[in-house]
């Protein structure tokens, strides 16, 4: 398994987005499609970063919801050749697991696609009352 819970790192980066948006479907929405924009911009591919950044967002918005905060897209390219999205929300207490849900069951394998699109992924505790689901990508040079 991928998963790792970590502390930030401080890292260089040559391009960053971030933006704040509502926790809804159409807030979900939005933030696939302006991943998908970003990319397109920078020259970059964005197949399975804009399938991370829709299961991170939708995420955030039913399990990670609170009435009238925001949760935060944030993109990031380092130096190296990697690709970071994080996604922030304001349910701290809900750490995401990634586990096969049940054979019939209707979700559940929003995590389970992250893992597998990622090369990898973790969350990062905090500041209360939040936490962020990160991914990275290794980008070909």
């Amino acid at each position: 398994m991928n998963q790792q819970t970590s502390t930030p790192q401080l890292q260089a980066a040559e391009r960053t987005f971030t933006v704040l948006l509502s926790p809804t479907r159409r807030g979900a929405r939005l933030a696939r499609l302006l991943a998908v924009a970003h990319l397109d911009l920078w020259g970059l591919s964005s197949d399975s970063a804009a399938h991370i950044v829709a299961e991170l967002a939708t995420n955030a918005t039913v399990h990670g919801r609170v009435t009238g905060r925001d949760f935060r897209l944030r993109l990031v390219v380092h130096t190296d050749s990697r690709l970071r999205i994080e996604v922030t929300d304001a349910r701290g207490d809900r750490l995401p697991v990634a586990a096969t849900p049940a054979p019939h069951a209707e979700g559940g394998r929003g995590l389970l696609i992250v893992e597998a699109l990622s090369d990898r992924w973790g969350v990062i505790p905090g500041p209360t009352p939040r936490k962020t689901v990160w991914a990275e990508l290794d980008l070909a040079p």
